[in-house]
């Protein structure tokens, strides 16, 4: 009986261990995976999770972007920080995307990531710059 208990908790433990969920960003503490800087920026901030849930950190969106240029493993997850939402993390497929050279994000791209495209028109609106999809950001990035 104490074999299959053991049994048990090792399957629950692994289960567990191997969620894909985001993993709140610990800002100060951690470094960025790209480009190893510590990640103090709530704004810019990114995060990448596996299909077999491990998670990758960025200190900025560009960095995320670089990573998945340069990496071919399957991910499941693809999260920005909303700009007007500091240390939200939300879906990166969905934002609306603004380079603007009037807002410098941690690796000097000036690439700002929002959770609602009427935020990102109305800061480009007071900033200039030009908005992108996820999908034209992928391109940027090629």
């Amino acid at each position: 009986m104490k074999p299959f208990i053991i049994l048990l908790l090792v399957i629950f433990g692994c289960i567990m261990g191997c969620s894909v969920s985001p993993k709140p960003i610990d800002y100060g503490h951690v470094g960025c995976h790209y480009c190893s800087m510590t990640i103090v920026d709530k704004q810019h901030a990114a995060q990448l999770v596996t299909t077999k849930g491990k998670v990758f950190n960025f200190d900025a969106v560009e960095c995320m972007m670089n990573q998945l240029k340069d990496d071919q493993t399957e991910m499941a997850l693809f999260l920005v920080n909303d700009f007007d939402r500091p240390g939200e993390l939300v879906d990166a497929k969905n934002a609306t995307y603004l380079i603007s050279e009037n807002i410098p994000s941690p690796m000097g791209a000036f690439l700002s990531a929002f959770s609602e495209e009427k935020a990102a028109q109305n800061t480009l609106d007071d900033n200039g710059g030009e908005l992108l999809s996820w999908t034209e950001l992928k391109q940027e990035y090629k």
